[in-house]
Parts: C-alpha cells; sequence; structure tokens
C-alpha cells in the first residue's frame, strides 16, 4: 500500500519513506538575466506575456529582458499592472491580456508580488474561472503555459517554489495557492540586479528568506533534501543580511544572499512554512504592510512558541547564527537564537512591532481565526489555536 501526503514532502511505501523534492531548472550569476528570451525559446515559445511591474521596469531590467526575447526571435506583450499585494482582479487582467495577445509562455520578471501574478494568471490562462477556485492544496488540473521567472529580489523564493498568494478583495484574505504545477521550468537568479533595490526594501525581503529558512528547518515536512538547503540558507543571511543592507555596492554580499534566497525557497517549496507566514498572510489581507515586514515582527513570537516543539532543531539554528551553543540545553540555546534574529531585525531598521506598522490591536479576533485557515499552518511544529495566535498578536503589538 502506498501512502502519499502532498502537505509533507515524502511518501510512505510499506515500511519506506521516499523523499520527494522538486524544482526548476536554475540559471544562476552575474549577467544571467540576458538568459530569459532563449529559456523561454528552448521551452518552446513564440509569443511571451512579460509580467512585471512599474519598480522593475524603471530600473530597467523589464527592457533588459524583454530585448532579450527580441533577440531569440520571440514576439512579445508587457503587463505591469502589479501592486505590493497582488489581487484577483489583477491576476484576471494579466490572464486576459495572456489570452488576448494570444501568448504562449509566461515570463515573471519582479519580486513575489510579480512572480505570483505571472504563476496565477497562468493558471487562468489555461484552466478558467475565478482564482479562489484554487485557493488550497493542489486544485490545478490542466497543465500550465512554460514558465520561466527572472527575481528581482532575495527574496520572496517565488521563483522557485510551488506557492502563490493572492489576495482576494472581497474576503479580506490572502489566498494560498499551492501545487506542483507552479515551480516554474526556469528560475533566473542575476545577483547584480539585486543592487538597484533600497537598503528598506533589502531588509523586508532579506528577513523573508531568513523566516523561509528557519520555517522550513523547523516545519513537520522538512526531510534531509531540505534541511540542507535550509540550513545554507540560514547561515548566509547571519553572515551577509547586515552587510547586503548596508550597501548597494556589495556585490559580494548580494550575490550570498542571492543564494541565501534560493537555498531558502527550494526548503519552503518542499517543506512548507509555519505560523509566522500564516499569520503575515492573515495581516496581508487586512493591511497593506510589506510582507517581510510582518514576519519580522513575528518570527521571534513565534519561534518563542514553538522552541518546546522542536528543541534540537532550535539548537541547530542558534548554532547556524553563529552563536557558541556549547555546554547549553536545548532551551538556553533556543533563547540565544531568538535574542540573535531580534538584534539582526535592530541592526538592519526592520520594524520590532506591530503597531508601529499602522497595525490595529481591534483586528487580533478575524485575523487569529484566519491564520488556522491558511495552508502553511499545516506544518507548524507546534499546534495552535486561535486563542493561541491572539496571544501571539498581543506580544507583538
Amino acid at each position: 500500500m502506498i501512502y502519499s501526503n502532498e502537505q509533507t514532502g515524502y511518501i510512505r511505501e510499506g515500511g519506506r519513506i521516499l523523499y520527494k523534492f522538486v524544482m526548476p531548472e536554475v540559471i544562476f550569476g552575474k549577467g544571467s538575466i540576458d538568459q530569459a528570451g532563449d529559456g523561454c525559446a528552448r521551452l518552446g515559445a513564440q509569443r511571451v506575456l512579460v509580467v512585471s511591474d512599474d519598480g522593475v521596469q524603471a530600473a530597467g531590467w523589464t527592457g533588459r529582458v524583454m530585448e532579450s526575447c527580441l533577440s531569440a526571435g520571440l514576439s512579445v506583450s508587457l503587463f505591469t499592472g502589479v501592486s505590493i499585494n497582488p489581487t484577483s482582479e489583477e491576476v484576471e487582467a494579466c490572464a486576459g491580456q495572456y489570452i488576448q495577445d494570444s501568448c504562449d509562455a509566461v515570463l515573471g520578471v519582479g519580486g513575489g508580488s510579480v512572480l505570483d501574478v505571472a504563476k496565477a494568471a497562468a493558471i487562468l490562462a489555461t484552466n478558467g474561472g475565478h482564482i479562489r477556485d484554487y485557493e488550497g492544496i493542489d486544485h490545478i488540473h490542466r497543465p500550465l503555459p512554460p514558465l520561466v521567472m527572472v527575481t528581482t529580489t532575495a527574496g520572496s523564493g517565488s521563483d522557485v517554489s510551488q506557492f502563490a498568494i493572492i489576495l482576494d478583495p472581497e474576503r479580506k484574505k490572502k489566498m494560498t495557492i499551492v501545487s506542483k504545477s507552479l515551480v516554474p521550468d526556469i528560475s533566473i537568479v542575476d545577483p547584480a540586479v539585486l543592487s538597484t533595490k533600497s537598503a528598506r526594501l533589502t531588509a523586508s525581503t532579506g528577513l523573508d528568506v531568513l523566516t523561509h529558512a528557519i520555517e522550513s528547518y523547523v516545519s513537520i515536512a522538512s526531510t534531509p533534501l531540505t534541511d540542507v538547503h535550509a540550513k545554507s540558507s540560514i547561515q548566509l543571511c547571519a553572515k551577509y543580511l547586515r552587510e547586503s543592507v548596508a550597501s548597494a555596492d556589495n556585490q559580494y554580499a548580494k550575490e550570498q544572499m542571492a543564494i541565501a534566497s534560493l537555498h531558502a525557497g527550494l526548503a519552503f517549496s518542499n517543506a512548507i512554512l509555519g505560523a509566522v507566514h500564516a499569520i503575515a498572510h492573515s495581516i496581508g489581507g487586512h493591511y497593506p504592510f510589506l510582507h517581510g515586514d510582518i514576519n519580522a515582527v513575528m518570527l521571534p513570537h513565534v519561534m518563542k512558541f514553538n522552541a518546546s516543539a522542536a528543541p534540537g532543531r532550535f539548537k541547530d539554528i542558534a548554532h547556524l547564527l553563529g552563536e557558541n551553543t556549547d555546554g547549553l540545553s536545548s532551551s538556553e540555546a533556543s533563547d540565544l537564537a531568538i535574542a540573535h534574529v531580534e538584534r539582526l531585525a535592530v541592526d538592519i531598521g526592520a520594524p520590532l512591532t506591530l503597531t508601529g506598522m499602522g497595525f490595529k490591536a481591534e483586528s487580533i479576533p478575524i485575523i487569529s481565526e484566519i491564520s488556522l485557515e491558511d495552508a502553511c499552518m499545516i506544518t507548524n511544529p507546534r499546534m495552535i489555536t486561535a486563542d493561541e495566535v491572539a496571544a501571539l498578536l498581543y506580544q507583538a503589538l
């Protein structure tokens, strides 16, 4: 008898455990952005929908990708109507343009918001319906068009993951869509692109990377295949995030954070995440906050809550962050890991409280309930109730 659990990244077959791991082709390195057109052509594309946003376009990266498509003999259609917390309406507009312009591939150029819209639009272009029809796990039934993702942040991990996060304005809820169909065919990671990001955005996205790595490492769906990526990402964030935020010209730090983002994306795509992301998604449905900022505030509180459920793993995290854990109990080491994360947030100027971001305490009851519905909560290492989520939110005020 074969038992497959799509939430946990492994298959039990009789007495054996078979690990699963999904990932795209990855092209990494300075100048790799110029491979976007050739990548689409290799996948059989002829007319590509390029999905981006105004900021990335202003920085020149969208035009450079479009030039690579034209050089590869491809026709191009451009969609840039993506906001910081992308909505179902934006996805529908993007999918509509794909169909109207008879496109046959999707090329995302941007951060997580752009890449999530690109992937979600691909769903609607071939499967139809409304994007809320695909909320949850494995509700996509028809193949998607070829997907090539060029990430411009380090970052969301959307360029390698089986996730798309889209806001449903009617319900004030961020929908988590999970499917192996959403794993891009090609991910292009060019560290040089990171030089045009502000220190503010570098800090926010970098703490998102660290949250991905920590949550995937303590996830109940972690495997030896995801652990190696999560651990590497934690180490790299501890060493290079401060330097990357401090200087736009520190190319080595940018490269290391790009690698950290790639490792974290591969880890969480296969191990899923936990309560930090479930809560962040829920807050993001009600407030226009940067996703990484919410993670920055919630991560230490959730780490403290989860520490008793995975003491050995949290001791590992302390060591990976560079703390000396010799002779310490797991509890003592966990405290060091939490304190390190808090210090890191201070050092790079990240928000430290929810109220400092504009969050209102009266939102806590509804956000606590919505958080429990998020797919990321399934793999949190410690079971959690709405009351416990509310307590974490009050602590974070």
